[in-house]
């Protein structure tokens, strides 16, 4: 696509996270500071909260290649909504330990003689766990109780908490978390990018991706995109993206702030589409407990009862086929289009050439051509961008 127009080594803008990427704003540089100070102390939590997008996974993938990983083994755990024993059992898989059933038991036994295994030969043991927000109080709790472990006065596990701004409020006001309150060593909240970051961020990917200039930006595009995306890492890629598309497609070196708006226009028309069809996010209701909140939030997000994972599967195919449908059908459409001004070229050119008289509504019909051109354009480039968000998605969901 847009890369092999501009001669990119790869996908600069791509929404899957990679540490190879990774830029350190000003809040992103404040986080590895607190990060850099919690591990140093070698226990208890250490807590990085963030919007969707905010960058947290890139973070710690940032961070997980500085370890050195003969001295620090690393867990980790994306959750779900998960109870006490559940976490249990998904933290000692996350150690590649075997745990075979459901006793909770054998499953805290395995764990702690591999942490004293850990200790025993210089290493010391990270457990990461993101999407923290979806955790039940019982979870948390039982996370806490495994920081417990220790080998004479030395902690045998460190946890590192990944969640969205629900999280940084459950841990501050939930009386029932005052214990793990008091465990909390280190913590950040990752906030957006500021005005002046958009510039350096988006060339820092370009620049890795093998960009020397080509395309170029105006100087009106950086404030703009902030404005659109308020600084949320995620969006700026997405707004990239699509921008990045557009002038390939127009064949542009220069990307103009008014082609910068008609992406939002476009992106917007495509996300109230999206809203009129998908399903509300469901949230948990912070006035419960966790544990009560969650069983109610699975409630209310459990899918109908006839709806099974083939006819899940069934409907992302026909989703898939529809949209190949639309391109091919963008294409012959634009084919026919460039068929009838080859043929009115044509004419005129033979009218030339006989020496008759240029018709005299020449410039409407040219104009007209041209007008149903666009349409063909913006067509084809609302349905390549549907097309990239689609395998997008699903490659996000692949790695998740």
């Amino acid at each position: 696509m847009y890369e092999e127009f501009y001669g990119f080594s790869e996908r600069p803008f791509q929404l899957t996270p990679d540490p190879a990427f990774y830029f350190e704003s000003i809040t992103h540089r404040k986080a590895l500071s607190y990060l850099g100070y919690g591990l140093n102390q070698g226990e208890g939590f250490v807590v990085i909260t963030g919007e969707v997008g905010a960058g947290k996974s890139t973070l710690v993938a940032h961070l997980k290649q500085k370890l050195d990983d003969r001295r620090m083994t690393v867990g980790e755990v994306v959750t779900s909504a998960l109870d006490g024993e559940e976490m249990i059992h998904v933290a000692a898989r996350s150690f590649g330990l075997d745990v075979d059933g459901g006793d909770k038991a054998s499953a805290l036994a395995a764990i702690e003689q591999f942490l004293h295994e850990e200790a025993r030969q210089g290493r010391r043991v990270l457990l990461i766990v993101d999407e923290a927000q979806n955790l039940s109080i019982g979870a948390l709790e039982e996370l806490r109780m495994l920081s417990n472990f220790q080998l004479g006065s030395h902690p045998l596990l460190q946890t590192l908490l990944l969640g969205q701004p629900e999280f940084k409020h459950l841990l501050a006001q939930s009386d029932e978390l005052e214990q793990l309150r008091q465990r909390v060593i280190a913590a950040h909240h990752l906030e957006a990018m500021q005005p002046g970051e958009m510039e350096p961020y988006v060339s820092h990917r370009l620049e890795h991706a093998g960009w020397t200039g080509n395309p170029e930006f105006a100087s009106g595009v950086w404030p703009r995109l902030h404005k659109a995306t308020h600084g949320i890492p995620r969006k700026v890629n997405q707004v990239m993206n699509r921008l990045l598309l557009m002038g390939s497609l127009e064949e542009q070196a220069v990307l103009e702030v008014d082609m910068l708006d008609a992406v939002i226009e476009e992106m917007a028309v495509d996300a109230s589409a999206d809203d009129g069809s998908a399903d509300p996010r469901v949230r948990p209701d912070r006035n419960l407990p966790a544990s009560d909140a969650i069983a109610r939030a699975r409630t209310q997000a459990a899918p109908p009862a006839a709806m099974s994972k083939a006819d899940g599967e069934a409907r992302q195919k026909g989703l898939l086929d529809a949209q190949i449908e639309a391109i091919e059908g963008a294409f012959a459409e634009r084919d026919k289009q460039m068929v009838s001004l080859r043929s009115e070229v044509q004419k005129l050119a033979a009218t030339r050439a006989d020496g008759g008289e240029m018709p005299g509504d020449l410039g409407d019909r040219l104009a007209a051509i041209e007008a149903r051109l666009d349409e063909q354009e913006r067509s084809l480039r609302h349905v390549l961008a549907m097309m990239i968000d689609y395998f997008e998605s699903a490659s996000t969901r692949e790695a998740a």
